[in-house]
């Protein structure tokens, strides 16, 4: 049996495959799924997904919701990126400029659905970076 493993975000199906196992991170901590797993809909933390196939491939994902059903599982995420394509010195410089917009939002009291975004690029900056360094 196999598992087949999406990966949406608002923009695009980022990742989609057959594998044999995926490891999730949720708010209680990682889980593994396998074939035959029972239906579940969770919280998912931003942080790496594991998918395991012919190969292990890492991918990192930002804050989303994840549903295991009929050996499918979806992770609908706000921002998903495979571990392999992070570029370090890019995601520094994007955080960097988002820490900088995100304290003059602060400071100019600008409307707090900004501010959520703007921290929302941050913690996903910090997530691949730690998700490209092997912390996660």
């Amino acid at each position: 049996m196999a598992l087949t493993l999406e990966i949406v975000t608002p923009e695009k199906i980022v990742y989609t495959k057959t594998v044999s196992e995926v490891v999730l991170p949720t708010k209680q901590g990682e889980i593994d799924i396998l074939p035959g797993h029972q239906p579940l809909l969770t919280v998912v933390e931003g942080g790496e997904v594991t998918a395991k196939g012919d190969s292990v491939e890492h991918l990192a994902i930002d804050k989303g919701f994840a549903r295991v059903q009929n050996d499918t599982i979806s992770i609908l995420t706000e921002a998903a990126i495979d571990i392999e394509n992070i570029d370090v010195a890019m995601v520094e410089a994007a955080q960097k400029r988002a820490e900088e917009a995100l304290q003059k939002a602060i400071d100019e009291n600008v409307d707090p659905a900004r501010i959520e975004e703007l921290e929302n690029v941050v913690r996903f900056a910090v997530i691949q970076k730690l998700a490209k360094k092997g912390k996660l």
